[in-house]
């Protein structure tokens, strides 16, 4: 593996989950694969389980870490070429990376959508950056599309709690005061559009997701029937994606937080959240207490697919 972008960057789907159940049973069975390597992480947007649980992986493989805030602990840097830069970004990113890329082995990058032009979003431009110019493999901590680790994290999570081969997975939309990316929907679509599962996603009208991500999963805009049998639910607030609805909040429609009523139709189902999560905006204090609820261990194998992709692309350094 050179770069990791979404699970298209994984070749074989099952050998990637017994990897993953591998390092779960032993985290530091590899630790010398990256002896004398460097990552470096990148945020341009705040974290914490991605910033920790990346960190903790490298350091399961024995690599050196480097961690860089953008906009905190260096220059404000400019990312449109053409710009004359007589503002308040003294550096451009095109110069930034390469250097950056001369300090390390491998980069990580975290870049959100800006909701200020959607193609920008879309085509990944920070992201693909990285990828052009750092001359390193590159792998996205969340980026403005798709934050594949989670996702990973997100599959290991079900493949574990999963009590029959095909288990109904249920995707929801939820409201929240403020307007966030997709990039968790999108990513998260395109990893159980991977599996053989039984995939639905349900939100209100206005709030489809691109149908690239979309995929085969069936979309349906009534809650509770898209609840009914449900064995894992997947509880995420998105703006708009479509037209000129981009990133915009059209609801915070309480009746779409997820409560004991939505629960109580599904196969007693387990409650994810990739987490931070608004209690009482998303869900209930009830259900995400509850002892179906697996945020936590969800949160814990954040690290598992963490250390198998960066294992994959230390190998891929050899």
């Amino acid at each position: 593996m050179r770069n990791f972008t979404s699970v298209n960057d994984i070749c074989d789907l099952k050998k990637a989950l017994e990897e993953a159940f591998e390092i779960k049973a032993d985290r530091y069975k590899y630790c010398d694969l990256g002896k004398n390597k460097t990552l470096m992480m990148v945020f341009f947007n705040s974290s914490l389980r991605t910033r920790l649980s990346t960190q903790k992986a490298a350091l399961n493989l024995g690599m050196n870490v480097i961690v860089l805030d953008i906009n905190q602990g260096a220059w404000k840097l400019e990312t449109e070429r053409g710009v004359i830069m007589d503002g308040d970004k003294p550096e451009h990113i095109l110069e930034a990376i390469p250097v950056m890329g001369s300090y390390c082995d491998v980069i990580g990058v975290r870049s959100f959508a800006r909701f200020e032009n959607k193609a920008d979003d879309y085509n990944e431009v920070i992201l693909n950056q990285f990828i052009k110019y750092s001359g390193r493999p590159v792998f996205s901590m969340e980026a403005a599309t798709r934050h594949p680790l989670q996702s990973f994290a997100d599959l290991i999570t079900i493949e574990e709690h999963k009590t029959k081969a095909r288990p109904k997975v249920v995707l929801t939309w939820a409201p929240h005061p403020k307007a966030l990316p997709q990039a968790v929907p999108n990513s998260f679509a395109e990893w159980m559009n991977a599996t053989d599962y039984e995939f639905v996603i349900t939100h209100p009208k206005g709030y489809e997701l691109d149908p690239a991500f979309v995929g085969n999963a069936r979309v349906e805009y009534d809650q509770m029937k898209a609840f009914e049998g449900a064995d894992f639910v997947y509880a995420k607030n998105w703006a708009a994606y479509t037209g000129d609805n981009y990133g915009k909040v059209l609801s915070t429609d309480r009746e779409w937080t997820v409560s004991d009523r939505q629960m109580a139709v599904t196969n007693n189902a387990y409650f994810m959240h990739c987490l931070p999560v608004r209690r009482n905006m998303i869900v209930t204090d009830d259900v995400i207490e509850s002892e179906r609820s697996l945020v936590i261990p969800e949160a814990a194998n954040r690290e598992i697919s963490a250390t198998v992709v960066l294992k994959n692309i230390l190998e891929g350094l050899k």
